[in-house]
Order: structure tokens, then C-alpha cells, then sequence
């Protein structure tokens, strides 16, 4: 088994699917599956995991434009999502809030 990089989306969907589905979101390679996933934040975070839902977002056509030339076509990369969810009980400290003074 090769070592998966993952890397946390961060955005306001990914905070609020944290704190109240308990469901995490990572960026991983295109060549990820379900199980190598699983494994990896397993083992990395050490926590259960319950399910792992996997999407692929397509990169968007984007015009690129040249100085005294016609416009060229340039597409984003395609990004694929790895939707975690962990068992009760299991927590990734990925987003900490700061502690209220009073």
C-alpha cells in the first residue's frame, strides 16, 4: 500500500459538516479508493472510521488570454474529494476554536 497525502478542505461547508455530521473532508490522489482512504486516516489521526464517500470535481474550462494572440482554452485540474465519516465518539482536531475568556 502506498502513502496517501491528505489534505484537509477548509471552508465554512467543511466546518459545519465537522462539527455537526462528524463528517470530514479531505482532498486525496485521483488513484485513491475508499479502503486506502479509510486506512490512511486511520492510521494518520488515529480514529474509527464509519464511511467513506468519494467524489470526483472536474476541472472548469478557463480562457487564457495572450498578449496580441487569440485566446487559448486552459483547463483546472480535476480534484478528487474523500467525504470521512467517523464513528461515535471519534473526533480529528482539525478545527480547534479558541477557548471564550469571560
Amino acid at each position: 500500500m502506498n502513502y496517501i497525502t491528505l489534505i484537509p478542505r477548509v471552508s465554512e461547508k467543511s466546518y459545519d459538516f465537522s462539527m455537526t455530521r462528524n463528517v470530514y473532508i479531505f482532498e486525496v490522489p485521483l488513484n485513491a479508493n475508499r479502503t486506502e482512504v479509510a486506512k490512511a486516516v486511520e492510521k494518520q489521526f488515529s480514529v474509527s472510521v464509519a464511511n467513506v464517500n468519494i467524489i470526483v470535481a472536474k476541472g472548469k474550462k478557463k480562457m487564457a488570454y495572450r498578449k496580441r494572440q487569440r485566446p487559448v482554452e486552459a483547463f483546472r485540474i480535476d480534484v478528487k474529494k474523500a467525504y470521512v465519516t467517523l464513528k461515535e465518539g471519534s473526533k480529528i482536531e482539525l478545527f480547534v476554536a479558541p477557548e471564550e475568556n469571560k
